[in-house]
C-alpha cells in the first residue's frame, strides 16, 4: 500500500515506519493519523513482522506537534471529536497493540508527538531531542492522552511541571526521569532501535503479545482519565484563550491572553 505520508521498510522481522513529513517537521493531521492507523492494522497481520519502529523523516523532527492550522476554528464538540477519534484510532490502538512498537525519537517530540512516543511501548532517544507537551501555550491541554501517560511514567510531580511550564526537556533529562528508555547519538539512534528490535524479536510473539496486556492492565484505571482529558481538551476549543492562543501561533507572534 502507497502512503502520502509514510515511508515503510521491512525487514527481517521487524518494520519501520517514517513519517515523512519534513517541510512540516512531521506534525500530525488526521491524514498522517489514519495512515498510520492503516498501516499499523496491516502489519499486525503480517507474521513476518514482529517489532515495529516508528521515527520521523529526517534530523530535525520526530513529530513536532498537532497541525495547528487544521483545528483553529474548531468549536467543543469539534474538539472533543479530535480527541475522542485520535485516541482511539491511533493512540489507545498503539498501546494496546499486540506487538512491541517502538518510538525511535531524532529530534523534536512536542505535543502530539511526545504523546505519540509515550503511547509506543519503548521510547529510544537521540541526545538532540527535545521533549515537551506545550499545549497551554495555545489556550489548549493535551488532547491524545498526553496528561494520563505522561504522569504514569515520570510521576504526576513532574507531569504537571512539563504540562503548565510548557517547557521542553533534553533527552539526558527525559533519561533521568524515565521518559526514554536509552539515549544515543543521532548517527546511531536507528541501530539502537534495530538492535533492540532484534532482542524483542528473538522472543515467543505470544508471550509478548501477552506481556503487553499484562503490564497495561496495572493502568486499566486511566480510561477515566482519558475521558476527562477528551471532555477538558473540548471545552478550551470554546474559550476565548484558545482563539487567541492558536491566532498567535499562526500569526507567529506571543499570545496575550486574558
Amino acid at each position: 500500500m502507497n502512503y502520502a505520508n509514510l515511508l515503510i521498510q521491512k525487514s527481517i522481522n521487524r518494520a519501520v515506519i517514517t513519517i515523512n513529513r519534513p517541510e512540516k517537521l512531521n506534525a500530525l493531521n488526521k491524514p498522517t493519523i489514519e495512515e498510520l492507523h492503516n498501516a499499523l492494522a496491516t502489519l499486525k497481520n503480517d507474521r513476518e513482522v514482529r517489532v515495529i519502529i516508528i521515527t520521523g523523516a529526517g534530523q530535525k523532527a520526530f513529530v513536532a506537534g498537532a497541525d495547528i492550522s487544521e483545528f483553529a476554528s474548531y468549536g467543543v464538540e469539534e474538539g472533543k471529536q479530535l480527541a475522542a477519534q485520535g485516541q482511539k484510532l491511533l493512540f489507545d490502538y498503539i498501546e494496546n497493540y499486540p506487538k512491541p512498537i517502538i518510538a525511535a525519537i531524532n529530534g523534536y517530540a512536542l505535543g502530539g508527538g511526545l504523546e505519540l512516543a509515550m503511547a509506543c511501548h519503548v521510547r529510544i532517544a537521540s541526545n538532540n531531542a527535545r521533549l515537551g507537551l506545550p499545549e497551554v501555550t495555545l489556550g489548549l491541554i493535551p488532547g491524545y492522552g498526553g496528561t494520563q501517560r505522561l504522569a504514569q511514567l515520570i510521576g504526576k510531580g513532574k507531569a504537571l511541571e512539563m504540562i503548565l511550564t510548557a517547557g521542553m526537556i533534553q533527552a539526558e533529562e527525559a533519561l533521568q526521569w524515565g521518559l526514554v528508555n536509552k539515549v544515543t547519538s543521532q548517527e546511531e539512534l536507528m541501530d539502537n532501535a534495530a538492535a533492540l528490535a532484534d532482542a524483542m524479536s528473538k522472543n515467543s510473539s505470544t508471550a509478548l503479545a501477552a506481556a503487553i496486556r499484562a503490564v497495561n492492565a496495572g493502568y486499566a484505571y486511566q480510561r477515566s482519565g482519558l475521558d476527562t482529558e477528551i471532555e477538558e481538551f473540548g471545552k478550551c476549543f470554546g474559550t476565548a484563550d484558545f482563539k487567541e492562543g492558536t491566532s498567535a501561533f499562526l500569526e507567529k507572534r506571543k499570545p496575550k491572553f486574558s
